[in-house]
């Protein structure tokens, strides 16, 4: 007899992927990305806001009840997460979109859920985990949509830029250590779950390095469109003052080039 979790974990599969195929028939006109961003987006909101509830409200807290035996509603949001991870990684393999190091993210991800599943204990800190984890991804697939509409390049595209970074810096990196401290330190977490959070930890800081390598482009790029606009003012007013001089007193003097 199929056990309840296994159950659970196909039925997240397939409705995730039956959500995709939804997206993908209302949506025919555009690329099968946008509907897989569509079901990406929705799991990063959803698991979102039910692991924070879990963290926050529901409980037990993970910094001191790292181990502890899992709840009915951490198996929920854990098997709801890992069928979606099962089925963006069969997308991401069929599709040929995404790097290895989002590869090696999801297999940690799915790993270490299937770990927390089977033995049963550890679901608080996983939680705390995927909270961290997933908090930044919804920026991440709005920044996609904006530059999929052409709308990247405006007020919008730049605040999503920024609260993306400042998440992931202070929630993913910052909280993430503060959760990993405390795992490491329990002495309910076996070892093998330390590892994995150790490994997505060293992920999470391989991403910092593409995110610090991206924001160094972007604010060089924002600086030079400043002083270029600025330059181009100057010039303006410039040239406007000759003018005045022109009409008012007589021939100017040639702007210098």
């Amino acid at each position: 007899m199929m056990s309840p979790i296994l159950l659970q974990v196909i039925s997240s599969t397939l409705a995730w992927l039956f959500l995709y195929w939804g997206f993908l028939y209302r949506n025919r006109h555009r690329r099968a990305e946008w509907s897989g961003r569509m079901v990406t987006l929705l799991h990063g909101l959803m698991v979102t806001f039910l692991s924070g509830y879990i963290v926050f409200i529901d409980g037990p807290w993970p910094l001191t009840h790292a181990g502890h035996p899992n709840t009915p509603l951490q198996e929920f949001a854990l098997c709801l997460s890992l069928g979606y991870f099962i089925f963006d990684f069969c997308w991401c393999i069929l599709s040929d979109t995404e790097g290895d190091l989002i590869l090696s993210h999801h297999l940690l991800s799915m790993g270490g859920m299937s770990l927390v599943l089977d033995s049963g204990k550890s679901g608080s800190e996983i939680s705390a985990i995927v909270f961290v984890s997933e908090i930044t991804n919804p920026f991440l697939q709005m920044r996609w949509f904006l530059r999929d509409s052409g709308r990247y390049h405006s007020f919008a595209g730049d605040v999503v830029d920024i609260l993306f970074v400042v998440l992931f810096l202070g929630l993913r990196i910052a909280g993430g250590a503060w959760i990993m401290h405390s795992v490491m330190k329990s002495p309910k977490t076996f070892g093998t779950l330390k590892g994995g959070i150790l490994a997505m930890y060293g992920v999470s800081f391989m991403f910092l390095v593409e995110i610090y390598s991206f924001a160094k482009k972007k604010i060089s790029k924002k600086l030079q469109a400043w002083k270029n606009r600025r330059t181009q003012g100057d010039h303006t007013k410039l040239l406007g003052h000759s003018v005045l001089v022109t009409k008012v007193g007589g021939q100017a003097e040639p702007h210098p080039m």
